[in-house]
């Protein structure tokens, strides 16, 4: 199929770019939860229990065989809609304030010891290296950043006009060139590795096609704002399925 082309949607080839947004190498499940004609489940938290997602395995399935509502599993992992999933990712099988019946026993039974009058910070976690440059996608302005945790702002936003330039960001392979995942307009997704890939959403036009080998700085795309209310590039790079900070791998400008 020539790039850009507005052939049918194939089923296939979505659910494919749909494996690769979730996991570089694993398979991704993004499912609702079922409704209407559906007896309500009565949810049995299990404090301290959790079970880890198979491959093929539905958010569905694993609520109904874990004796939850698939809402309530979604709500206590942090999972909003389209409830993404994926092989190896761990599940809780209770509400995060919920405390192990093990812990609760463990407790120390004595004199109370006086609260520290300051929290102590997290650890900070380096980011893990690609081993490989990035560049930026295009130019124009930086106009959204990158979120952990929330499924609308996985990537950065650049503000820019339509028909400008998209290249790719490093070497690698087009894996998915098309527009059927709801929300990316007219994607491009590029592996350039077996951990490391990169996406790039609401295109006016695509160039080039799945299979193709690219170089860093090689026009891929034409700016434009399919699927999104203005134009822009919507650019993620993903490490083993997650997304990261792109502004932590990309250069200063």
């Amino acid at each position: 199929m020539p790039a850009g082309s507005n052939s049918a949607w194939r089923p296939a080839t979505v659910a494919a770019a749909l494996l690769l947004l979730g996991a570089c190498s694993s398979s991704v499940v993004r499912e609702a939860p079922p409704r209407g004609g559906m007896r309500p489940v009565v949810s049995r938290p299990r404090p301290g229990a959790s079970i880890v997602v198979q491959r093929g395995e539905t958010l569905y399935a694993i609520a109904t065989r874990s004796g939850v509502s698939v809402l309530d599993l979604a709500s206590w992992n942090a999972l909003a809609p389209p409830y993404t999933i994926y092989p190896g990712q761990r599940l809780r099988l209770y509400p995060g304030g919920m405390q192990p019946p093990q812990a609760a026993m463990r407790r120390p039974v004595g004199p109370s010891t006086p609260a520290r009058s300051a929290v102590a910070p997290p650890p900070v976690v380096a980011p893990p290296a690609s081993g490989f440059p990035w560049r930026w996608p295009a130019e124009g302005t930086l106009a959204g950043r990158f979120v952990a945790g929330e499924p609308t702002r996985q990537g950065v936003d650049i503000d820019g006009v339509e028909g400008a330039p998209v290249r790719a960001a490093a070497d690698g392979t087009v894996v998915y060139s098309g527009a059927g995942l709801v929300g990316y307009g007219e994607l491009v997704i590029i592996k350039h590795s077996e951990a490391w890939l990169s996406a790039y959403g609401h295109n006016r036009k695509r160039l080039v096609n799945e299979g193709q080998q690219v170089k860093a700085g090689q026009q891929i795309a034409e700016m434009g704002h399919s699927g999104a209310p203005r134009d822009m590039l919507h650019f993620e790079i993903r490490y083993n399925g997650k997304p990261v900070d792109p502004l932590l791998y990309l250069p200063p400008r």
